[in-house]
């Protein structure tokens, strides 16, 4: 339990308890330093299978529909899709571009990315930072931090900053779109962001993960600065409307999706933050008061679909503790 001193209970035999093959092999490969065997192993679980039985022909996987499929095309809604499939292969079952269903899914990802170096099509003809950096971070974690098509996407991350040095939705910083419905923003011409106004902590916590996955980008001095702006916004409200109330930082979900406090305290103690800056300090120590006695953390968890959740969440932040403690 070294690893967890500021925590009242060991988490390890709780997650060891897990039923899930995954959570027990990264638990043991993360948190114990031991060598689980060959990540390989988790491709032909049943949930791994029943998610690649579900991928298309030219490598995405379709948007199940419903009344949202008629707001935007039903190829945006089909990139929103793969990106969420995407996670669960990658995160949950340890999934490489050395899989033919990753290199199909990355294909099709990667046809969906503009001259400009953004994948576009989420939010219809608009810039949207936050699902170029969340693809960006998952391409990386699959391998393709190499490949020209990430380093455009850093380039075009970079060049779409605001002037304090984090990040906002180019659209929600333009006046005009504020008179308009958000389906005739979508299929407008494509806004500039006003770079002049403040960033946004939803959007920054994103586009840092994507900084976090990359073995030098996550060394900048650019991530840094980010870094340290989005601390001193810890449970504090957003600047603009989407997930705006300083509740959003308390809800978490796995793989990681929106910002929260768990999914920027993972990119943090990859960027090189150490865990006596007052606001990480606060943070853990904000965690730590919400564990259980059985080892795991009693925190609003979202897109709860998954039955190991809770697992998965008490496993990211036994990461960060360990991080931190290193």
């Amino acid at each position: 339990m070294s690893n967890f001193r500021i925590l009242s209970y060991d988490p390890l035999p709780f997650l060891l308890r897990s039923t899930s093959e995954s959570v027990v092999f990264f638990a043991r490969r993360d948190l114990e330093n031991e060598n689980p065997g060959d990540k390989q192993n988790l491709w032909t679980s049943h949930e791994a299978i029943s998610i690649i039985k579900k991928q298309k022909s030219d490598g995405r996987w379709e948007y199940p529909g419903g009344e949202n499929a008629r707001i935007r095309s039903t190829e945006d809604y089909d990139q929103l899709e793969t990106y969420r499939q995407l996670g669960l292969l990658v995160e949950e079952y340890g999934f490489d571009r050395t899989h033919p269903v990753i290199e199909n899914a990355a294909q099709f990802l990667f046809g969906r990315q503009t001259d400009e170096g953004d994948f576009r099509g989420i939010y219809g003809r608009q810039y949207s930072p936050n699902y170029t950096a969340g693809i960006m971070e998952l391409l990386i974690k699959a391998g393709y931090g190499e490949e020209r098509n990430v380093e455009r996407g850093f380039r075009w991350l970079l060049s779409m900053r605001q002037d304090d040095g984090g990040w906002a939705i180019p659209l929600r910083t333009n006046p005009f779109s504020s008179h308009k419905r958000w389906t005739e923003v979508l299929h407008s011409e494509t806004l500039r962001p006003d770079i002049s106004k403040p960033f946004s902590h939803l959007v920054t916590g994103v586009v840092l993960r994507a900084f976090a996955a990359h073995s030098k980008y996550r060394m900048s001095a650019d991530a840094k600065r980010a870094g340290r702006l989005i601390i001193m916004r810890f449970f504090k409200a957003d600047a603009y409307s989407d997930r705006k109330a300083p509740e959003f930082w308390e809800k978490v979900s796995f793989p990681f999706w929106f910002t929260d406090i768990v999914s920027v305290l993972d990119s943090l103690s990859l960027l090189g933050f150490r865990s006596n800056d007052q606001g990480i300090k606060d943070a853990l120590e904000w965690l730590a008061a919400r564990q259980t006695s059985d080892g795991s953390f009693q925190i609003k968890l979202l897109r709860t679909r998954d039955k190991y959740l809770n697992y998965w969440v008490c496993l990211a932040i036994c990461r960060i503790y360990k991080r931190f403690s290193d």
